[in-house]
């Protein structure tokens, strides 16, 4: 047995790779914490793991899909393009099947988890809201813990800085300018984008927990998911201002355009529901919960 800083090898051939054993923790932890949330609301938490079952195959697509139509400016400029992955598509080391190398997208994965998991739900006749509101609290955990399959690939950091908390980087996981140890030596530390955005998810999976726990009686149905969606699109924004792996559309960092169009229209549905004069009409909980454990 080998131990090394990405991977584990086992009998000189056998590869057990860190990063899909974080990611594989934090989906069983959300999905936990999701199903007793399930129970306490008066549903089936047995929906959670059928969903989960649905959503694991087409989150891990997407994810990867969104990384290869997407790729980081900085592979760009080594040529590894959408072009090239897609040329490279059975390259075991970094192409577009490489998932064990790292390269997914939490877009991609929201968007992939989210229509295998729609479909369950669509089978067995749940009412999608209220379960997005459930999904909406337990996912920041399962943010907070896969962020350091990040950490474990040395991925997801930022500009230098020489801030205490600051984490070194290995050229060969650097991106231009930074890869020069003349100009950046290997002391320089760099900011820990994948530490903060883990610190602000275990902020927001308590937030919304509470706000679940004591006051989802009073919102309607899809109101947690929408301050989901707020809150993670606003760190979002903040942490690419600083990241140095970056998607760009031109000069644009297309992520922040992205995440900016979200805040903005989930901010909008939140309000526009809760306008002063709107009649609200909620499903009878009892009745609701009741026809979906039958």
């Amino acid at each position: 047995m080998e131990f090394q800083r990405e991977l584990v090898v086992l009998f000189d051939r056998v590869q057990i790779r860190y990063y899909g054993i974080i990611i594989v923790v934090a989906m069983l932890v959300a999905a936990t914490i999701a199903a007793r949330l399930a129970k306490r609301d008066g549903r089936d938490p047995d929906h959670i793991w059928g969903a989960l079952t649905w959503a694991i195959i087409p989150a891990i697509v997407g994810a990867r899909l969104w990384f290869v139509l997407f790729p980081p400016a900085a592979l760009v400029d080594q040529g590894m393009d959408t072009t090239w992955f897609f040329q490279n598509f059975f390259n075991l080391e970094n192409g577009a099947v490489a998932i064990w190398s790292g390269g997914l997208s939490i877009f991609g994965a929201v968007i992939g988890g989210f229509l295998g998991a729609y479909i369950y739900i669509r089978r067995n006749n749940l009412s999608l809201l209220p379960w997005l509101d459930i999904a909406a609290v337990a996912i920041p955990i399962g943010q907070a813990i896969g962020r350091w399959a990040n950490f474990v690939n040395q991925e997801l950091y930022g500009v230098p800085t020489t801030l205490p908390w600051g984490i070194t980087i290995d050229a060969a996981n650097r991106v231009e300018p930074y890869r020069s140890l003349v100009e950046y030596p290997v002391t320089t530390q760099f900011h820990p984008l994948f530490l903060y955005e883990s610190l602000w998810s275990i902020v927001a999976f308590i937030v919304l927990l509470n706000i679940f726990l004591r006051f989802r009686h009073r919102l309607l149905p899809g109101d947690i998911f929408l301050m989901y969606l707020i809150q993670y699109s606003f760190v979002r924004f903040l942490l690419e201002g600083i990241r140095v792996e970056v998607t760009l559309i031109g000069t644009t960092n297309f992520s922040q355009v992205l995440m900016a169009v979200v805040f903005i229209i989930s901010l909008g549905v939140l309000i526009y529901r809760h306008r002063p004069g709107a009649v609200h009409t909620r499903p009878d909980q009892s009745q609701q919960t009741a026809s979906e454990n039958s």
